[in-house]
């Protein structure tokens, strides 16, 4: 595959999906071709089973259930929309993906990292993302985002305790420090114009990167 795979991850109100629109926007302007997509969703299958797991209704979900779910909505996204862009050379940006699965039902459901891993081995075989960007935001801030936001929809890991959103930051921080070379760590905290140009500045970084290694 000729495309580079770019993930953003972090917690809920790290800004990732307007952060990764702005940033598309810039790339675009530099001639690349970038399509942007999202966990779970991107394409019918996976937005059904999207709805179906954030359904606030679904409250009775069992861990291993959404794991499972989360799972299969990657599979599905990615024969139909992520592989055929990569293997098109696309940049392919995309709000979450693996790393979302093993913080969020890997270490703060406790199903265990390396358990949720190995199911997610099964479903992306060897694509893994070039380059995860790690939005790096306090848990109480970012439900503080939320909630101001009146236009963004309520999920149902929005009706989690803050227990569990502070096990998911404690749980990226340990899968950034497992895969340092490939995730970059970004203060979400910050205005939203300097995080999207601290993203920016990531990914250019990156391609440039690459292209001398090519070259």
């Amino acid at each position: 595959m000729t495309g580079h795979f770019i993930t953003m991850e972090g917690g809920e109100g790290a800004g990732k999906t307007t952060i990764l629109h702005r940033v598309s926007k810039r790339l675009q302007e530099l001639g690349l071709d970038v399509i942007t997509t999202r966990e779970p969703g991107g394409i019918e299958i996976s937005e059904q089973i999207r709805h179906i797991i954030l359904d606030p209704a679904q409250t009775a979900m069992d861990g291993r259930t959404e794991a499972l779910l989360y799972a299969a909505a990657r599979r599905q996204h990615l024969v139909e929309r992520v592989i055929p862009a990569l293997e098109q050379g696309k940049l392919v940006l995309c709000d979450r993906f693996i790393d979302s699965s093993l913080a969020y039902q890997g270490y703060a459901r406790g199903l265990g990292i390396d358990e949720v891993f190995a199911i997610n081995e099964f479903a992306v075989q060897d694509c893994m993302p070039n380059l995860t960007l790690l939005l790096d935001i306090e848990p109480r801030e970012g439900l503080n985002r939320i909630s101001a936001n009146k236009e963004r929809e309520q999920n149902r890991l929005d009706l989690e305790k803050m227990t569990f959103h502070e096990q998911v930051y404690e749980g990226y921080n340990l899968i950034a420090k497992q895969f340092p070379k490939r995730i970059h760590r970004i203060n979400a905290n910050d205005h939203i114009d300097e995080v999207e140009q601290a993203v920016y500045e990531n990914i250019t970084h990156y391609l440039k990167n690459n292209e001398r290694r090519e070259g």
